[in-house]
């Protein structure tokens, strides 16, 4: 059990801190659906977005101090197919509250799009601005390995 946690903080609590999550993210374009409730038309999330959504909040803990100002977010996704938008937007809200207090934060982004059919997931790397180079590079060691 303590072994699992340890797992599943990753690198959660480091500067700049470092996630891997798996599944793969719905686009923007495609995350909001029309339904009428109570006869009233609503947007809301479309049903792979809400089974990302659930799906990513199980397998990331909340970092022990969230990170605060503003953030460099570096980001590689990978999909199964080329098909789906390279889209980060669905992630960034994820990790609010989860890394950073709000994704209004994320000042700086570095996203690559990636393809692997067998284990579509998101590689994930935020820090502090200043040390945007840092937070790009880790990223790029994380992925490196893959």
């Amino acid at each position: 059990m303590i072994k699992e946690l340890t797992n599943k903080r990753n690198g959660l609590d480091e500067t700049p801190c470092y996630v891997t999550v798996s599944g793969e993210p719905a686009s923007k374009a495609n995350q909001r659906r029309a339904v009428l409730i109570h006869g009233k038309p609503r947007f809301i999330k479309s049903k792979k977005a809400l089974s990302y959504s659930k799906n990513f909040l199980k397998q990331l803990s909340i970092r022990e101090n969230l990170l605060e100002g503003d953030l460099c977010v570096a980001i590689k996704i990978y999909y199964k197919t080329r098909r789906p938008d390279l889209d980060e937007s669905l992630i960034l809200d994820l990790l609010q509250e989860k890394i950073y207090k709000n994704d209004r934060q994320v000042k700086r982004k570095y996203i690559e799009h990636g393809l692997d059919k067998n284990n579509p997931r998101s590689i994930i790397v935020c820090g502090p601005i200043e040390q945007s180079d840092e937070v790009i590079a880790k990223l790029k060691e994380l992925c490196s390995g893959t």
